[in-house]
């Protein structure tokens, strides 16, 4: 007989640890597990173990509202970001419900028994095993675990260096006083560029185009005063919400006013490099703000190496590998003793797994997203998907409340099933990201779609979306039974 469970988590990163927490302390009756395919809690702070890694979001926001983070810098290093997941599972019992090495291979929904049944992997014997839960809460993230997007290059094998991926950095890696060039120019590239100057000999981001780079604060000078004068979670609470709102205010500028914004962050880069250096050909994007991600660079560290002459921006197109390096289609030709290809992400729903409903398989992609969190005639699963334009946590906490609220109305109300259900006729399909990140356009026919009105349009503004998903009807074209 499979363990039986009223809620199982899937995922026990950030979301999931913070799912399970509002499980415990919103629906206190109800039991549930968090499975984990991988032998440890964190998810992307886990898994990602390159040179410098860190949050690309401030850790006021992108750490939990109920466990308010508690050091002065904004930008945290992966180490410390996984350490305050597991403390956060340590603290409230959270990690004795996680059961690892449990990867979900497939979900099936019984209308009759109205549960989910689950396939699981394990990923250390190699054995299968079934778990069953009422309700499925997905904490899976959005890309795969197991690979990330890496183009083929010509000649390759020619070159006589090694080649690497971020997403899984070798332990063994020793670049001291080695050229290294840095494919790529998201977070991920202007991370490791001022990560790895100090033992390599140099340093070069080789980038096809460029990214919009901000600086901020490495540690945010307004809590200190704040914590002089204030109690703690007061002096907290207000970084926070200035954060949160200043946040907003920059994106809704950058979709009015692109231009001005635009000329905001060129001026701020002009500004941190030498006089004459192109800003116009390496920090110059062809796109508006905010049609993509900003890079945050704390305290400046990129242009600081910039400036000391540590590292360098090339920006062209490869035409292949040579021995000693790589050359470009303008005949420009990198040295490089070690090449990392931080070039993006492959994006995934559901950690791979599939679904059916009754026997019949479910493809995700032609459902519609409900409130940012459920899928049309899908019914009693839940799946945190984080803000484009924010951190990541922000919605997640707000999912995680709503089902919590979600599942109560169904016990108050005596049902077992909710399934959103689009009762709209003139409710018109559009694509679930509004963003023009390689990684999106690759795989955003894998998404499912949003519709062009509520409770089917996804909104990246977190204060309505706090209104709404604390305050709004629950029953909002869901039916239940």
């Amino acid at each position: 007989m499979p363990d039986e469970f009223d809620v199982i988590v899937v995922g026990a990163g950030l979301s999931g640890i913070g799912a399970a927490h509002h499980l415990q302390r919103l629906c206190p009756d109800r039991s549930f597990a968090v499975l984990e395919g991988r032998g440890a809690l964190g998810g992307t702070w886990d898994l990602f173990r390159y040179p410098g890694v860190r949050s690309d979001s401030d850790m006021f926001t992108l750490g939990y509202g109920f466990r308010p983070w508690a050091e002065e810098k904004a930008i945290a290093d992966g180490a410390t970001i996984r350490d305050y997941i597991a403390d956060t599972a340590r603290e409230s019992g959270i990690d004795s419900h996680i059961r690892y090495h449990h990867r979900m291979v497939h979900a099936a929904w019984s209308s009759a028994d109205a549960r989910w049944t689950l396939t699981i992997e394990r990923t250390d014997t190699g054995g299968t095993t079934t778990l069953s839960c009422g309700f499925l809460y997905l904490c899976t993230g959005y890309y795969d675990y197991a690979q990330g997007y890496r183009p083929t290059f010509a000649g390759e094998g020619d070159f006589a260096g090694r080649i690497v991926h971020p997403q899984f950095w070798p332990a063994d890696l020793d670049y001291t006083g080695k050229q290294v060039v840095v494919i790529g120019s998201g977070a991920t590239a202007v991370t490791l560029v001022p990560a790895m100057t100090d033992r390599a000999a140099k340093v070069t981001m080789l980038q096809r185009s460029p990214s919009y780079v901000l600086t901020t604060p490495a540690r945010d000078p307004l809590l200190g005063v704040l914590r002089r004068v204030l109690p703690w979670r007061a002096a907290y609470g207000i970084a926070r919400w200035l954060r949160i709102g200043i946040s907003q205010y920059f994106y809704v500028r950058s979709r009015r006013k692109p231009e001005a914004v635009r000329r905001w962050l060129l001026k701020q880069v002009h500004a941190a490099l030498p006089p004459g250096y192109d800003v116009a050909k390496h920090f110059s994007p062809s796109y508006d703000p905010w049609d993509q991600r900003l890079c945050i660079v704390p305290d400046g560290d990129l242009f600081r190496v910039i400036r000391e002459g540590h590292a360098e921006v090339a920006t062209g197109h490869v035409d292949r590998f040579t021995a000693t390096g790589i050359r470009l289609t303008d005949g420009t030709h990198l040295p490089a003793d070690v090449v990392v290809t931080a070039t993006g992400l492959e994006l995934q729903l559901f950690g791979a797994a599939t679904l059916s409903i009754d026997g019949r398989p479910v493809d995700p992609s032609k459902a519609m997203n409900y409130k940012g969190m459920m899928f049309s005639d899908l019914p009693n699963l839940a799946y945190a998907f984080g803000y484009t334009n924010a951190s990541w946590t922000l919605r997640a906490d707000l999912t995680a409340a709503y089902v919590c609220r979600l599942l109560n109305t169904m016990k108050a109300r005596g049902v077992v099933q909710a399934t959103p259900r689009i009762a709209d006729t003139d409710l018109t399909e559009e694509p679930l990201l509004d963003f023009t990140s390689s990684y999106v356009k690759r795989g955003i026919d894998r998404l499912p779609r949003q519709g062009s009105k509520a409770p089917w349009r996804v909104r990246q503004s977190y204060l309505r979306d706090r209104i709404t998903m604390r305050f709004g009807d629950v029953t909002e074209q869901m039916e239940f039974r």
